[in-house]
């Protein structure tokens, strides 16, 4: 089941620029308010649009940037006028065929801000930063052990033959001991000789 899942997730997200058939693009500016806002993120997917369709474009005059704009006017084949819904007038570029991405279908809502942090290289460098902090800094189990190791190092000194300091309680279980005889015998055995 989770295969499943994770197979129709892969199919539904696979980007158009690997092939597939999804566009994520995070909403920059202030054209489509206020339908959609600054960090926004909307998930567009290829199909058929048609004017009134939102949809996400790359004209090749810029470089690969991308645009989400409404189709106000004209057809998949001499090119779709696109404007901006917050825009006075249309867009200069006529979209048509594989300059169109995709139509959008699904925003989030401030989601793109997420995202956009998240790419971020000064995000990743605190990261990396973090992990290497975690890794190079000691671990309390290690410290713990530390603590058995020296105790194992001083029993080890002493039967060496460096001095200990013996606690008090130590001292005086010893003074009892030395002022008690050594052999005690429980009975005494009879060791008369009888004369017959």
């Amino acid at each position: 089941m989770l295969y499943t899942l994770a197979g129709v997730a892969a199919f539904v997200l696979w980007p158009t620029s690997l092939g597939g058939c999804t566009t994520l693009t995070i909403v920059s500016g202030h054209s489509m308010e206020p339908t959609y806002y600054t960090g926004d993120l909307v998930i567009a997917r290829c199909g058929t649009a048609s004017v009134g369709d939102v949809i996400v474009y790359q004209p090749k005059d810029l470089g690969g940037a991308r645009i989400i704009h409404r189709i106000v006017g004209g057809d998949a084949t001499t090119g779709w006028t696109m404007k901006g819904d917050n825009n006075p007038s249309a867009d200069p570029f006529n979209p048509g065929g594989s300059e169109v991405l995709g139509v959008a279908k699904v925003y989030l809502p401030k989601v793109g801000l997420v995202a956009r942090g998240l790419t971020s290289p000064f995000v990743w460098g605190s990261f990396i930063l973090i992990a290497i902090g975690l890794f190079i800094w000691p671990r309390a189990e290690e410290s713990d052990d530390a603590g058995v190791d020296a105790r194992d190092a001083n029993e080890s000194t002493a039967s060496a033959g460096a001095a200990v300091v013996p606690t008090d309680h130590e001292l005086h279980a010893r003074s009892e001991a030395a002022a008690a005889p050594s052999w005690v015998p429980d009975t005494v055995p009879d060791m008369r000789l009888e004369s017959r």
